[in-house]
This record gives C-alpha cells, structure tokens and sequence, in this order.
C-alpha cells in the first residue's frame, strides 16, 4: 500500500522552489529508469541530467516557457537511440553474454533475429520504437520519485529538434522524446496543488476477460 499511497500523493507540479533534491534520491530515481524492462533488453535510450541553470534556460525558451524546466532541482531529458543498427544490438548481446558469463544457442540465435530485422526498418519506424522504450523507464522514474516523496513532472510540450541541438544529442545518434524536471513543489505558486487528484473509476478502466 505504501507505493500506492505515494502516487495518490503525487501529481504534475505546475511550479516548483528551486530547492534542490539530494544526489542520493537522484541516483535511485535514475537506478529505477535503469531496472526498467525494455524490448530484448535493448535499453534504446539515454537519460541526460541537466543540471546546469544556464541549459534549463536555453530548453525553457523552446519548451514553452514552462517555469518547471528552471525551477526544478534536476531536468531529466530522455532520449531515444535515433535508430537501431548492428553495433547497438551487438553490444547489448555482448554485454548480456559477458555479464552471464556463458553464451545460449537460443540467445544468439534471438540476436540474429532482430540483426535480421530491426536494421533494416526505416530510421523513423525504429525511432517510433525506441521512444516507446524511453517512455518505460520515464514511467519508472516518475514512480521512483514518488516514492522519494520528491516532485516529477511530465513534459512533453518542447521542441524536439531545438532541445536536440541545444544538447548535442543528434551527433550522438539520439533524440529527445520526454523531459522530467525533478524537484520540490512551490505550493504558493501552483494552481494544482489543492486540487483533488481525477481518474477514472476502475470499471472503466479495466475490463476482464475471465
């Protein structure tokens, strides 16, 4: 029940106090968006944490002026691989095989499967499905941070292509998908605070196939 008390008391802050969240909480909000289970393991994606107030400066200006992007402790801008290519999976086939410490016929036969698939798709086809990946992780770190008792706000209204330039992320193979300010609620400032949390009711939600 706890984690579940600590999404109730979670939600989007629309302002935050610019206090600063401890590395310790940082670090385990970052370890869950590692933990996250991603397609083949594949984990397509990098997290950037943008700590410096001049480049939260430079991404508010193209991320809608949200005051989040500044007043936040952390910027969390998650990015997606811009496609697959052979190295990529090769690397974390090897890695998997290193850490093992053994190689499975079936587990190879599995690389070259997606060797014999993913390649070949189109760069924005696999951008599709990769991000769906970042999205995951981004999903486990807004829980994580929760449970931190720490502030986390989805942020998807930004300029891609200017916050990949502003990061340098492009010459990287990447491109962003989703930021996450994390920090403190402003509680004087946000509209939202008060405001008692909407979901649908389960039966709405859910449908059981029995």
């Amino acid at each position: 029940m706890e984690l579940l008390d600590k999404l109730n008391w979670r939600y989007a802050a629309k302002a935050m106090n610019g206090e600063k969240v401890a590395e310790e909480k940082i670090e385990r909000i970052l370890e869950a968006a590692r933990l996250a289970p991603t397609s083949s393991g594949l984990q397509p994606f990098e997290i950037i944490v943008v700590k410096n107030q001049q480049v939260k400066e430079e991404i508010r200006a193209v991320a809608w002026n949200q005051s989040v992007i500044t007043d936040c402790s952390h910027l969390l801008v998650f990015a997606a691989w811009d496609t697959y290519t052979a190295d990529r999976i090769n690397y974390m086939f090897d890695l998997t095989n290193d850490i093992r410490g053994f190689k499975n016929e079936g587990w190879e036969n599995y690389r070259q499967m997606l060797l014999g698939s993913y390649p070949q798709k189109s760069e924005e086809e696999n951008f599709n499905h990769t991000a769906k990946q970042a999205y995951i992780a981004f999903s486990q770190s807004i829980s994580a941070a929760a449970f931190e008792g720490v502030d986390a706000t989805p942020v998807e209204g930004f300029e891609p292509d200017a916050v990949d330039k502003i990061l340098g992320l492009r010459d990287k193979g990447l491109r962003s998908t989703v930021l996450l300010p994390i920090g403190y609620r402003n509680e004087s400032e946000d509209w939202l605070v008060n405001l008692e949390k909407v979901r649908k009711p389960m039966k709405e939600l859910v449908t059981v196939v029995e």
